[in-house]
């Protein structure tokens, strides 16, 4: 039995494929080709209407073009390299008679495949790693500065004060239930900073992200502007941009009176990930300026945070943060009378209340 196997190897074959067999397996892979190219046209063009609209950002609009440009190197490579795959198994079929051809190496061959893409690689790396400098790199002096900070699971936005157009700074073990970003009321630029709950910014200014995170890794993304940064806990990220259209001449241009820009979180973040979304509302440079100038201080709004500010700057803490002499008065002694004090004086100046 063995001698019978070993000497059906060593001889030559003969009619080994038999029937048509061989021939439908050739022809199905043009079937497949056919087909495969037919559906990835139709997936394309049934999927272009669920396709962002025109970014609405000046290096969104670069974002884009890379994107496209990519998108049509890949889509060449594609179609060349599924040609040959699926074409040369119908061409170099089996067939009685028919000899392969081998070579061992090819040259210029080997050069033109190793040189070729090297060259289109680098100059899509080189553009992409410009347009991420750019972005990346330090913003213009005019800038808006909005700080970003992620939580589980929503945003808390920040606003320099009108005054010094300055953040004050922020530790995390100040954190409390008053306090959730942690700002710090010994640095004097916190007094006129506010916080808001969606973000307002104007129409042709730069606006500078500063971005990190309280708890956990989130990820800060406002898709119709291309800003995708990273919120890290203890690694402040930036990412600065120039919005080219208002939320209401998108509305116009897209025709959905609801439309509006949102900020959310593209990394799994915890259970409630999917609630971490804002609005961010573009307008016109004077409206913004109007929304800007009417919104209260942090301290306005948490003045039981008073009381954690040093005597020597309650004076100046209570003028910059708009709080009127009677409130921060009221305030504190309500405060006061809630911890028994023994003996010592009102925490804020006489002067600082006269004033």
């Amino acid at each position: 039995r063995i001698a019978s196997l070993a000497s059906s190897v060593q001889s030559p074959s003969t009619g080994r494929v038999q029937g048509n067999s061989n021939r439908i397996n050739g022809a199905l892979w043009l079937v497949f080709l056919i087909g495969g190219f037919i559906a990835a046209v139709w997936s394309f063009l049934a999927a272009r209407k669920d396709f962002l609209p025109k970014a609405s950002s000046e290096h969104g609009l670069v974002t884009d073009e890379l994107f496209w440009v990519t998108m049509i190197v890949i889509t060449i490579v594609f179609v060349m390299t599924h040609i040959l795959l699926f074409y040369f198994p119908f061409r170099y079929q089996y067939k009685e008679g028919q000899k392969a051809r081998f070579f061992p190496d090819n040259n210029k061959l080997e050069i033109a495949w190793t040189i070729v893409p090297a060259i289109v690689l680098t100059l899509l790396v080189f553009s992409g790693w410009k347009a991420w400098r750019d972005i990346t790199s330090e913003a213009p002096q005019d800038a808006v500065v909005v700080e970003v900070v992620g939580k589980q699971f929503n945003w808390i936005f920040r606003y320099p004060g009108k005054d010094d157009n300055q953040l004050g700074q922020y530790n995390y073990k100040l954190i409390d239930a008053t306090n959730e970003i942690g700002l710090d009321v010994t640095d004097e630029a916190t007094f006129d900073d506010f916080t808001t709950s969606e973000i307002h910014i104007p129409k042709g200014k730069p606006i500078l992200f500063k971005i990190h995170a309280r708890d956990v890794l989130h990820s800060c993304s406002a898709p119709h502007f291309r800003l995708k940064m990273d919120a890290v806990p203890g690694m402040p990220t930036k990412f600065w941009f120039t919005p080219t259209k208002t939320t209401d001449e998108m509305r116009n241009e897209l025709g959905k009176p609801n439309f509006n820009y949102e900020l959310v979180c593209q990394e799994v973040c915890g259970k409630a990930h999917f609630s971490m979304r804002a609005i961010i509302v573009v307008e016109d440079e004077d409206v913004y300026n109007k929304w800007y100038s009417e919104q209260p201080t942090w301290l306005a709004t948490n003045p039981e945070n008073l009381e954690k500010i040093p005597a020597n700057l309650k004076e100046k803490a209570i003028k910059a943060s708009g709080i009127t002499p009677e409130q921060a008065a009221a305030w504190l002694k309500e405060s006061s009378s809630d911890v028994p004090q023994s003996g010592s004086a009102s925490p804020v100046g006489t002067s600082a209340l006269a004033n």
